[in-house]
């Protein structure tokens, strides 16, 4: 689950973490027992309302199911990675009775958080990610909320660069993603407006997971104050392999 990996990138830590982060393991894996399912389905429920608190608006999305996503598609290109409901950006809310609902009535479901009304995303391939975060550390550069999404991502959570109702206060990047040009960004992708990440914990195909690195507890910084480092690890690592355009959404 990245316990010790998140202490020593200033996540949780103690027993607190690890308690949490056994009970969120058996989830992802599929508790067995009434009481196992109870514990870990609630341990589930405390990092999505701990999301929530921190301003996340979140969403009921997909999970696999026996080795296909629960969509039914046939074919589905994103597996256990999209929403549920096309409404998902009216749909998405910090409403804890709403999210608990959610939870409960879809226990097996994944959440994603809706980007672009509080926040954005940084999103990095993983090697990059890991370099970066260290020089931030190491630079005393404040980092929020970081996560690792399906062993190939790193999520860098952000303050947005402006709100639908501060038209004056956004602008437009060529970094901006959203799901249907992801394979445009194989590098650095800014998930703004219009677009959504997996939040944790988050099931994927292959017993691949969604964890905190750096849980929402800690607050959301200025993008502008981590995109250098992020494009410059990115470029370490980009380029050097062939892109790969088959990659699914984070």
């Amino acid at each position: 689950m990245g316990a010790e990996q998140g202490r020593r990138f200033g996540g949780r830590s103690g027993t607190e973490g690890r308690s949490t982060g056994g009970l969120i393991a058996r989830w992802l894996r599929g508790a067995r027992g009434p009481k196992d399912t109870a514990a870990a389905d609630a341990a589930r429920e405390e990092l999505l309302f701990a999301a929530a608190a921190a301003g996340l608006p979140l969403a009921p999305a997909a999970y696999p199911s026996d080795y296909r996503c629960s969509c039914n598609r046939v074919g589905c290109p994103t597996p256990g990675r999209h929403p549920v409901s096309f409404a998902w950006q009216t749909q998405s809310t910090t409403d804890r009775a709403q999210i608990e609902r959610w939870a409960r009535h879809q226990p097996q479901a994944n959440f994603i958080t809706a980007t672009g009304m509080v926040h954005d995303v940084l999103d990095v391939p993983l090697e990059a990610g890991h370099e970066a975060l260290e020089r931030l550390l190491a630079a005393g550069i404040d980092v929020g909320p970081v996560a690792e999404s399906g062993g190939d991502r790193m999520l860098f959570f952000t303050a947005t660069r402006g709100t639908p109702d501060e038209e004056d206060e956004w602008w437009p990047c060529e970094l901006d993603c959203h799901p249907e040009t992801m394979d445009e960004h194989p590098g650095l992708r800014w998930h703004c407006r219009g677009s959504y990440v997996l939040v944790p914990p988050a099931r994927l195909p292959g017993e691949r997971e969604v964890f905190w690195v750096r849980g929402p507890e800690h607050p959301l910084p200025d993008p502008l104050t981590l995109l250098e480092t992020l494009t410059d690890a990115c470029a370490r690592y980009v380029g050097a392999e062939e892109p790969d355009y088959t990659s699914a959404w984070p």
